[in-house]
């Protein structure tokens, strides 16, 4: 089992603030962090973190999968990130 996932972001209260909006839909709460080099989410399990990227040069694609209860709680995910800036490639479904 994992227990922590740490992503490096190149703005650090921009991410946390996406964070903590996309994530209230399936009840994660900020756990704790310190302001200015990282912040960790509670995921029932484990944590999903953020850490401030020592330099700001693009970062690497990374694809991270949640497990949640229902569809109803991807669909409100989805549309809470969406709010909260972010891009999609595409509705959540399968893929091909």
């Amino acid at each position: 089992m994992i227990d922590h996932v740490t992503l490096a972001v190149s703005d650090l209260q921009r991410s946390k603030l996406f964070y903590e909006k996309a994530f209230a839909p399936l009840r994660y709460r900020l756990a704790f962090g310190e302001d200015g080099r990282f912040w960790a989410f509670d995921i029932d399990d484990g944590l999903f973190e953020i850490q401030q990227s020592p330099t700001p040069a693009p970062l690497t694609r990374v694809h991270v999968a949640l497990r949640v209860r229902s569809q109803a709680d991807v669909e409100a995910f989805y549309q809470a990130a969406l709010a909260a800036g972010a891009m999609d490639n595409g509705a959540p479904g399968p893929r091909q």
